[in-house]
C-alpha cells in the first residue's frame, strides 16, 4: 500500500511502517527481533555522529546500536537492549533526495539496521530486502 502524505510523516508514523516492516521479515529474523527495540529520533546526537566519524546529522538514517547475535557469549550479559535506532529527519531529507517511495526507504533503512543485528554482509542485507 502506498500512502499519500499531505505533511511530513511524523516519528510515529515512521514507527509504524517499521515495525510493519519488521514483522513481515521472513523467519527466523522477524522472530529474533522481538526484544530489539526501536526507536526514531529527529536526528542522531552529537556524540553518536562523532563516534561514527560522520559530520552531519542529516547523513545518518539509522543505527543498530548492540551486540550483534553472532558475538554474544556469557560474558555479555547483563547488557542494556539491542537498539534499532531511525532518523526522522535524516530519512526525510533522502526521501526528497531519492524520490523513491517512503515506505520503500524506511524498509530499505531498517533492513540495514537488522542485518546489523545479525552480522550480516551488505550482500546479504540486500537479498534480505529482495524476498517480499
Amino acid at each position: 500500500m502506498t500512502r499519500r502524505f499531505d505533511h511530513p510523516p511524523s516519528a510515529e508514523e515512521i514507527e509504524e511502517i517499521a515495525r510493519d516492516a519488521m514483522c513481515h521479515l521472513p523467519d527466523p529474523f522477524a522472530s529474533h527481533l522481538r526484544h530489539v527495540v526501536l526507536q526514531v529520533d529527529e536526528y542522531a546526537d552529537a556524540a553518536l555522529l562523532n563516534e561514527m566519524g560522520i559530520e552531519h546529522p542529516l547523513d545518518l538514517t539509522g543505527v543498530y546500536e548492540g551486540i550483534p547475535i553472532g558475538q554474544r557469549s556469557v560474558d555479555t550479559s547483563g547488557t542494556l537492549p539491542d537498539r534499532i535506532r531511525l532518523f526522522r529527519q535524516a530519512i526525510l531529507a533522502e526521501w526528497c533526495e531519492e524520490g523513491e517511495r517512503f515506505e520503500h526507504l524506511v524498509r530499505h533503512i531498517l533492513i540495514h539496521e537488522v542485518g546489523h543485528h545479525f552480522g550480516l554482509s551488505d550482500e546479504d542485507m540486500h537479498a534480505l530486502e529482495a524476498q517480499q
